[in-house]
């Protein structure tokens, strides 16, 4: 056992470090260190090593170009993500949902019911949460779930380097949820899919947004052992 902790403790440290960043410091990171967490997140592994992810990543004037214009066009357009939203929510997960959002919710003061300001807080999602810099994520089409799934790995990967690097990351399906625009707007290609999101940068971390922790799972709930 001495062995395995050891060779696990700095992956545990950098999964109990990760979390999802809701404010940011108002400074840009530096595009060497953008550039770093980028060669990490390329030794994702993929299905027949296609590596089918894309990504287009704004800085500086560039996202706040960005942040105006998508504000705009969610207020004004319905949703049409290239994948399905989940269509619903329901008991375990349901419960876990419901949790996560309190929390969130109780870190800045909203009030069960208030549904005005937790419409505000989920066009946040829209605003980047503040942060300098976002990243979205694409697929190829024909490559299918698989190419989606393999962009999950990337973004975990992604999420992971950039902890080590003391950056703050959030990632956000919401984005994904206004993907013809996205594409219009970085001039991407119609045969690519818009996965997700992830908004980042330097956290703020005496924001109360960014002090509450989501909880997981028992390993012995989710897992089933066939020994025979």
């Amino acid at each position: 056992m001495d062995e395995i902790s050891g060779t696990s403790a700095n992956l545990e440290s950098l999964l109990d470090g990760r979390t999802s960043c809701r404010a940011y410091q108002d400074r840009q990171v530096p595009r060497a260190v953008i550039e770093e967490i980028l060669r990490l997140a390329q030794k994702t592994p993929s299905w027949c090593n296609t590596q089918p992810w894309q990504v287009s990543i704004t800085e500086g004037e560039g996202t706040e170009r960005f942040r105006a214009a998508l504000g705009e066009y969610v207020i004004a357009n319905p949703q049409e993500p290239d994948f399905e939203f989940p269509r619903a929510y329901e008991g375990e997960y349901k419960a876990r949902r419901f949790e996560c959002a309190m929390a969130l919710y109780d870190s800045v003061g909203i009030e069960r019911g208030d549904r005005a300001a937790s419409a505000a807080q989920t066009m946040k999602n829209f605003q980047l949460f503040g942060a300098p810099h976002v990243a979205i994520v694409t697929t190829e089409e024909a490559l299918g779930t698989y190419g989606a799934v393999d962009c999950g790995l990337y973004v975990d990967t992604f999420l992971l380097a950039a902890t080590s690097l003391g950056v703050g990351t959030i990632p956000q399906a919401a984005l994904a949820g206004s993907s013809t625009f996205i594409r219009r707007y970085f001039g991407i290609d119609d045969t690519r899919k818009v996965v997700c999101a992830i908004s980042f940068g330097y956290p703020d971390t005496e924001h109360p947004v960014n002090k509450f922790r989501t909880t997981r799972e028992d390993v012995g709930n989710v897992v089933q052992w066939m020994t025979g």
